[in-house]
């Protein structure tokens, strides 16, 4: 027994497969939350025509309140150890969870969709982890598998998650995520053995500070982050209000399921396109590959607002998700790349800030431009990808530490 444990200790899949199963159940658990709370908050109170506004002032709360601690999770993991702050990030979804389970009016409910937000820093130190343990010619391609679990989680949460709504309600799914996350929390415990070991011994929010200036004095990483800003703010606007655009498209008996079908459809699409663009940057230069995909979402953001029916609608999202989602997964190669060894810990803590960020500012801009229609946030997510894309062209211009790895 302890034999095998060591071979998995040693084994770099081992490991990349257990977080990547780690990522897959995290985006489950939220997709299936961002899907299905606009046809449960009817059952808290809320009026229907009050919905567009509260999943905005939801999502925004579930992504903002946890950001100004991005850069403590990073120091306590450089100063004492990753495993127990990944950890930490769902043992608060475990509770975030059972929260919203027992809530019985909007607010209790608004409480626990905000305390996910407490889970925020987990991912940067997962591929921090990975990028000392891959094989730098595996870095892309590793990279790549892990984050798509992401886009891949966010469409089967909603395919999995909608016939049970329809079926028992939305309180059963939560006991089935709340169980995932359970399931989690102990492979993350026992499954693998962090080899790293706090370095830092300064002040803890000295170390926090610093992880600021690390990124204001790297010019490269100055100009990416708000770049991936853009880019993905641009995605999680319009994401947001997807399940909103189904159920204006949709008059059936079966909201969930239709929700559900049109999200799942998108994440064929990724599961080939993520893996595709991974292995294409390490052939061909993931900045290379990363500004392509930008190009072909922002041509293509503008497409959903004109579909007229919900075939259409489906099709055209699938494309453009699978395609948005692939660059996502890749960007955090060249973020890793963007750094050095030294502080990879602390800047990759970060790493999904550009997101969180765009799902707080895309869910409260949300709020006043879908005032006149659902279908507004498609162009102006357009908008902001011809922004990031801008921005990003200044990054891969900025010079690279001498000791990064190559991207």
């Amino acid at each position: 027994m302890q034999a095998l444990r060591d071979r998995l200790n040693a084994s770099w899949p081992w490991l990349l497969g257990l977080y990547t199963f780690a990522s897959l159940v995290e985006t489950i658990f939220y997709s299936q939350l961002l899907a299905f709370t606009p046809l449960y908050l009817p059952r808290l109170g809320v009026a229907e025509s009050d919905i567009p506004y509260y999943v905005g002032l939801i999502t925004a709360l579930a992504n903002a309140l946890g950001i100004p601690l991005l850069p403590f999770w990073g120091a306590l993991a450089d100063r004492y150890s990753r495993k127990p702050i990944i950890i930490r990030s769902f043992v608060v979804l475990l509770l975030a969870g059972l929260l919203a389970l027992l809530a019985r009016n909007i607010w209790v409910f608004v409480v626990a969709r905000a305390i996910t937000s407490f889970a925020l820093g987990n991912s940067g130190l997962m591929m921090t982890t990975l990028t000392e343990r891959l094989p730098r010619h595996r870095l892309g391609l590793g990279f790549s598998i892990m984050n798509s679990a992401a886009p891949i989680g966010a469409f089967l949460g909603p395919l999995i998650g909608g016939p049970i709504v329809d079926a028992y309600g939305f309180p059963t799914l939560l006991v089935f995520n709340t169980s995932l996350v359970l399931l989690v929390v102990l492979g993350l415990a026992f499954g693998y053995r962090d080899a790293f070991k706090g370095r830092n011994t300064g002040p803890l929010a000295r170390m926090a500070l610093e992880s600021f200036r690390i990124l204001w004095d790297s010019r490269r990483l100055r100009w990416l982050f708000p770049a991936l800003f853009f880019v993905f703010g641009g995605w999680m606007l319009s994401f947001t209000y997807v399940p909103l655009a189904v159920a204006e498209l949709y008059s059936g008996p079966e909201p969930g399921r239709a929700i559900g079908l049109v999200l799942g459809a998108s994440g064929v699409a990724t599961l080939i396109l993520s893996p595709l663009l991974g292995a294409l940057a390490d052939r061909f230069g993931q900045w290379r590959v990363l500004f392509l995909g930008g190009l072909a979402t922002l041509v293509l953001w503008p497409v959903p607002a004109y579909m007229p029916e919900i075939v259409s609608f489906g099709v055209v999202w699938a494309i453009l998700n699978g395609v948005v989602s692939a660059i996502f997964a890749l960007s955090f190669s060249v973020l890793a790349g963007s750094t050095t060894d030294s502080v990879r810990g602390r800047v990759m803590s970060f790493a999904y800030l550009p997101a969180n960020i765009g799902f707080t500012m895309g869910a409260a801009l949300g709020t006043q431009i879908t005032q006149t229609s659902v279908f507004n946030v498609f162009p102006a997510s357009a908008g902001m990808t011809a922004i990031g894309l801008l921005l990003l062209w200044v990054a891969s211009r900025q010079p690279v530490p001498a000791d990064a790895p190559p991207t």
